[in-house]
């Protein structure tokens, strides 16, 4: 089975619900037979490479609270993420563009390393100090090969801008078709979606339903016709 996860790495839910997928899935039965790849979506595809603020500023602004509003808000959020194990800094971090970080995702998930990177991103950019976005691509550059990326690929990739970009794109377009208006959202073989960092029972549930319901192939009616199997291929005799 697989889940299609989108998500941001800007998105503060993202990250408090993966940490809650990955909790059903650990209990999962069948977890290892489940194949979760990451999709992107940005939350703020207009903003410009370099253009960086406030995570306080850009609430206040974007969502017309008040300084105190966002703030609670964001204990809200450390509360919900420490509730999970995840360490999260309520103040003094920044907002800026993801697209680059999308871009090294799909780089990453070529290399089989997607998890690994996405993972560090959130906690780069939620649990630590240094920037994700006011530090340049060499903080890109540090994080990838933490993830298992090659450094050189990775400044070649970011050097790039439009290596991956269709990819990141086709993600969104996809998103879109899905009727995803916002992230995280999750998809279960194309059949079933979860939006929002949902409980672990509820994707636990999700999970149990989307597993089975499963069908099998049915063959339609046919005749004996030749074919290859894990005993090679039988070879027609003459006369």
């Amino acid at each position: 089975m697989r889940v299609e996860i989108w998500s941001d790495i800007a998105c503060p839910w993202c990250y408090v619900g993966k940490a809650r997928f990955e909790k059903a899935l650990a209990a999962f039965p069948h977890r290892d037979e489940v194949e979760v790849v990451h999709r992107s979506f940005e939350l703020d595809p207009g903003r410009a490479k370099g253009d960086v603020e406030s995570v306080l500023s850009m609430l206040t602004r974007k969502y017309g609270m008040s300084e105190a509003q966002a703030e609670a808000g964001e204990d809200n959020l450390g509360a919900q993420a420490a509730a999970e194990g995840l360490d999260y800094r309520t103040r003094g971090r920044d907002h800026g563009n993801t697209f680059d970080m999308h871009r090294l995702l799909h780089l990453a998930k070529e290399h089989g390393r997607q998890d690994e990177l996405i993972q560090i991103l959130y906690r780069a950019n939620f649990a630590e100090e240094r920037s994700v976005f006011a530090e340049g691509d060499e903080r890109l550059v540090e994080l990838a090969v933490e993830a298992g990326l090659d450094a050189d690929r990775t400044r070649a990739v970011l050097a790039d801008p439009e290596a991956y970009a269709d990819a990141v794109r086709a993600d969104e377009r996809e998103a879109a078709r899905l009727g995803a208006t916002g992230v995280p959202f999750f998809v279960l073989d194309r059949t079933y979606g979860v939006s929002g960092a949902q409980p672990a029972e509820v994707f636990t549930q999700a999970l149990t339903q989307a597993w089975g319901e499963q069908t099998p192939l049915k063959p339609v009616d046919q005749q004996d016709a030749e074919a290859c199997g894990p005993d090679g291929c039988a070879v027609p005799r003459q006369g």
